[in-house]
C-alpha cells in the first residue's frame, strides 16, 4: 500500500525503504523496490477511474449544508437509508462513519426508518431462531438490539467475541448492513456491493476540531465496493459537506500526489540512525535524507514543504536547516552530545549518542519523553510521583479525548483515589492517569470506548516503564528504579502497590484474607510460592470450605500457585586484578569487580504469567541489580528475558571510595598489611543484589554480599 507514505504511519515505511537502499548502495548490491497501490499492471503507475477496475464501480457524491457536524450527520441518515433501499436492497452494504458513537447513532436511525416503514425484517437474512441464538451470544447491548434488524456495528470498542460474531455473519451473508468506523477499511477485507461514506470528517482530540479524512482513507473505504466473483458492478456513495463536493469529485478521477510526512517525525529516525552508526557526522545526516522519499518530493513539490526555491542550492540549504534543527532538539533533550572543543583530534561535526539517545532508539521513545524522564526522575520519587511522570510521557499524547469526554474524565476522577488536574480534564495525559488508576482499582469505565483506550495505554506502558527503570538506573537512583519496577508489576497485575500480594491468585479476594491468615498463616504471596505440598493442600481446603470456591476454581488457584516464579539465586564474585603489560610491567588499571548471578527456576515454568487484568499475554522478564542501600546508589543493572530453567548474568562495577563516607551503614573496617612495613586500613562494604520479576508483585529477592576495597598490591 504505497499510498500510505502520505499517512502518519508513512515515515516508518519510508525510513525502512530508505535504509534498504542506503545499505544496498554501500554494499554495491542495489535493491530494486516496486511500489504498488491497487494497480493491476506491473512496473506501471496509473490513476485509474473507478469504472475500469476488475469489478467496475459507480461513485455518487452528494453534498449537505450545515456548519455544525452533528446536525449535518443527522441529515445524512435518511439519504443513507434511501441509498440502501434503492441501490442495494438485497446485497451487502457497509456504511463507514467517523466514530464509535456514530456507529450506534446511524444504526439506530436506520432501525427507526425500518419501523416507520413497518418493515422491520427488510434487512434480516437468517431464520428467527438463528437471530435469537446470535443475539444471545453478543455482549454489547447496542449490538444485541441491532442484530435483530439485520444490522451490525463494528468498532474498536467491541470485545473480541462481538467482533467475531459481526465479522462471521457479515462475511457469510447472514448480516446485510454493517455500520463501521473507517479503521475497518484498513483491517479485515470485507467487500460489499454498496459502500456509503457517511461524512468525510472526524473529531481530532488534539486540535479539538473536526478535520477531513486523509484522501487515502476515503479511497480505501470506497475501494471496498464491488465483490469479485459476486458482483458485475460495485456502487459507492460519498456523503460530504457541500463545499467539499467539488474537491472529492475531482480527486476521484485525477491523479492525487502522495507527499512525505517524514519531516514531521524526523527526530526519532535520525536518532535511531545515529545510534546504529549509519549517521556519524552532520553531513552524513544531510546525505541520509537524499535517500528518502522526502527528498524526491521536495524537488517535485517544494511549496508543500515550505520551500519557495526548488534550485539544488536552495534544497541543500533547506535540508541542512532541517537537520540542524533536529540535531539541536536531540542535543537539548540529552540524546546527543557535541564533541569536546578542547579535543583537537575530535571532528567538530561529529555526532555521538548518549545513554538517553540509545534508550530512545531501543524502546522507540520520543526524545521529548527521554528529556521529561531525565528531568523528572530523581532519588525521591515515590509510586504516586512515578505514575504521574509515566502519564505525562509523550507516548500517551495520542490517546484520544473525544467530544465531551472531558466530562466523563471528571466523573471517572471521582471513582479513583489519586487526584488529577481537573482543570485539564480534556488532556490525554490526565485521561491516561485516570485509566491507570481505574486499572489498579478495577473501576467501572464510563463507556466502551474507554475500555479500548485503556488497553492501548496498557500496551504502551510496558516499554515506557522499562525505559523509566533504565533512566533511573542511569542516574544511580536505586530506590526509584526499584519503585519503577514495582509500578510495572502493578500494571501487569492490575493491582495497587499497597494491596495484599495474595490478590494476584485466582479466586482470592479481600473479604477472605483475614480468615486465610488465621487458617493457613499465609499473609504474602512469597509464602505461597515457597509452600510445601501439605501447606498448599491446606490452602486448597480453605478455598473450598471457607471461601466457597468451586473445584474448578480451586484447581485454577493451585495451578497458578505452583507456577509462581520460585528462583534460586547463587552469587560468584571475582575481585579486580591487574593485567601484565607487554613489557612485563604491571602498571595497568585494575579490572572491575565481576559478579556472576546464577538464576535457577525451581517451580514449573508457564508459557505466560497469570495476569488476567492485563491487555495481552505477558511473559516473565527479570531485572538483576546491584545497589548500596546506605547511599541509595544503583551500581549495576542487567535484564534477563524469559527464564525457563536457568540463566546467568555478569555485572561489572568498580570500587567507589564514596561508599566509605558513611561507615555507620554497612562498612566494616579491617587491617590489611602492605608489604613488610606499615598497616593500611581497608574497608569491606556490604552491597545488595536485587532479583525482580517484572510481572508479579511481592516475589522480589534481595541478597547481601561483602566486598573489600582492592589493595594497591592487587
Amino acid at each position: 500500500e504505497i499510498h500510505m507514505l502520505g499517512t502518519d504511519r508513512g515515515p516508518i515505511l519510508e525510513v525502512i525503504v530508505s535504509r534498504m537502499r542506503y545499505i544496498g548502495w554501500h554494499q554495491g548490491r542495489p535493491i530494486r523496490l516496486v511500489g504498488l497501490s491497487g494497480v493491476d499492471k506491473p512496473w506501471c503507475l496509473f490513476n485509474f477511474e473507478p469504472s475500469v477496475r476488475p469489478v467496475p464501480m459507480r461513485v455518487h457524491i452528494a453534498g449537505y449544508p450545515g456548519r455544525h457536524y452533528c446536525p449535518r450527520m443527522a441529515t445524512m441518515n435518511k439519504p443513507t437509508y434511501n441509498a440502501i433501499v434503492e441501490r442495494s436492497p438485497n446485497k451487502p452494504v457497509i456504511v463507514f462513519v467517523s466514530s464509535r458513537r456514530q456507529t450506534r447513532l446511524t444504526a439506530m436511525a436506520l432501525i427507526s426508518f425500518l419501523m416507520a416503514d413497518n418493515d422491520t425484517a427488510r434487512f434480516v437474512r437468517m431464520p428467527l431462531d438463528e437471530v435469537t441464538r446470535i443475539t444471545e451470544r453478543a455482549q454489547d447491548a447496542y449490538l444485541k438490539h441491532c442484530l435483530q434488524f439485520g444490522i451490525g456495528i463494528h468498532h474498536a470498542g467491541l470485545n473480541e467475541v462481538d467482533k467475531q460474531i459481526v465479522e462471521e455473519t457479515f462475511r457469510s451473508g447472514r448480516l446485510q448492513i454493517l455500520v463501521a468506523t473507517s479503521t475497518l477499511a484498513w483491517g479485515v477485507n470485507f467487500p460489499a456491493h454498496l459502500v456509503i461514506v457517511k461524512g468525510t470528517e472526524f473529531y481530532d482530540g488534539k486540535t479539538k476540531t473536526y478535520v477531513d479524512y486523509p484522501i487515502t482513507d476515503v479511497l480505501q473505504m470506497i475501494g471496498r465496493a464491488g465483490r469479485p466473483q459476486f458482483d458485475t458492478e460495485g456502487v459507492a456513495q460519498v456523503l460530504c459537506h457541500e463545499p467539499k463536493k467539488g474537491f472529492y469529485r475531482k480527486f476521484l478521477y485525477e491523479p492525487f500526489p502522495v507527499e512525505s510526512e517524514l519531516h514531521k517525525q524526523l527526530h526519532v529516525h535520525i536518532n535511531a540512525e545515529i545510534v546504529a552508526g549509519t549517521i556519524a557526522t552532520r553531513q552524513d545526516a544531510v546525505d541520509y535524507l537524499t535517500w528518502t522519499f522526502l527528498f524526491r518530493r521536495l524537488v517535485k513539490n517544494p511549496s508543500f514543504y515550505g520551500l519557495e526555491d526548488p534550485s539544488p542550492k536552495a534544497v541543500t540549504v533547506f535540508l541542512a536547516g532541517l537537520v540542524r534543527k533536529v540535531l539541536s532538539d536531540l542535543e537539548i533533550a540529552g540524546c546527543l552530545e557535541s564533541p569536546d572543543p578542547s579535543d583537537g583530534d575530535a571532528d567538530p561535526n561529529g555526532l555521538s549518542h548518549t545513554v538517553l539517545g540509545k534508550l530512545c532508539s531501543y524502546y522507540y521513545l520520543s526524545h521529548n519523553t527521554a528529556r521529561h524522564f531525565n528531568s523528572s526522575i530523581d532519588e525521591d520519587c515515590d509510586h504516586e510521583a512515578l505514575l504521574q511522570i509515566l502519564s505525562e510521557a509523550h507516548e500517551f499524547s495520542e490517546l484520544p479525548v473525544r467530544h465531551n469526554e472531558d466530562k466523563l474524565n471528571l466523573d471517572l476522577a471521582q471513582l479513583v483515589p489519586l487526584r488529577v488536574d481537573t482543570r485539564n480534564a480534556d488532556s490525554p495525559h490526565v485521561k491516561a492517569h485516570l485509566l491507570f488508576q481505574a486499572h489498579f482499582s478495577h473501576a467501572k469505565l464510563p463507556i466502551s470506548d474507554y475500555v479500548t483506550d485503556q488497553r492501548s495505554a496498557m500496551d504502551n506502558s510496558v516499554r515506557v516503564v522499562q525505559a523509566m527503570v533504565d533512566i533511573a538506573a542511569n542516574g544511580g537512583h536505586l530506590y526509584t528504579a526499584l519503585r519503577s519496577m514495582s509500578l510495572l508489576q502493578c500494571i501487569v497485575q492490575g493491582r495497587w502497590w499497597h494491596q495484599s500480594t495474595l490478590l494476584q491468585l485466582p479466586n482470592v479476594n479481600e473479604s477472605i484474607l483475614p480468615e486465610l491468615l488465621e487458617a493457613t498463616g499465609f499473609e504474602h504471596i512469597s509464602q505461597i510460592a515457597n509452600a510445601p505440598k501439605d501447606a498448599l493442600d491446606k490452602f486448597a481446603h480453605f478455598l473450598k470450605t471457607v471461601g466457597q470456591i468451586s473445584e474448578e476454581g480451586v484447581r485454577e488457584a493451585l495451578f497458578v500457585a505452583r507456577r509462581l516464579p520460585l528462583i534460586d539465586v547463587n552469587l560468584t564474585l571475582t575481585y579486580p586484578s591487574r593485567k601484565m603489560g607487554q613489557d612485563g610491567d604491571d602498571d595497568t588499571p585494575l579490572t572491575p569487580f565481576e559478579l556472576v548471578v546464577e538464576l535457577t527456576r525451581l517451580s514449573t515454568a508457564a508459557q505466560f504469567v497469570h495476569a488476567p487484568n492485563f491487555s495481552k499475554p505477558k511473559d516473565e522478564q527479570y531485572w538483576v541489580a546491584v545497589g548500596y542501600e546506605a547511599t541509595g546508589e544503583l551500581i549495576a543493572l542487567k535484564r534477563v528475558n524469559r527464564l525457563w530453567k536457568s540463566a546467568a548474568v555478569t555485572l561489572r562495577f568498580d570500587w567507589d571510595d564514596d561508599w566509605l563516607e558513611d561507615p555507620g551503614s554497612g562498612v566494616l573496617l579491617n587491617q590489611c598489611l602492605i608489604g613488610d612495613t606499615s598497616a593500611d586500613r581497608n574497608a569491606s562494604v556490604a552491597l545488595s543484589v536485587y532479583v525482580v520479576c517484572d510481572s508479579y508483585i511481592g516475589l522480589d529477592q534481595q541478597l547481601s554480599f561483602v566486598i573489600q576495597r582492592p589493595c594497591c598490591c592487587d
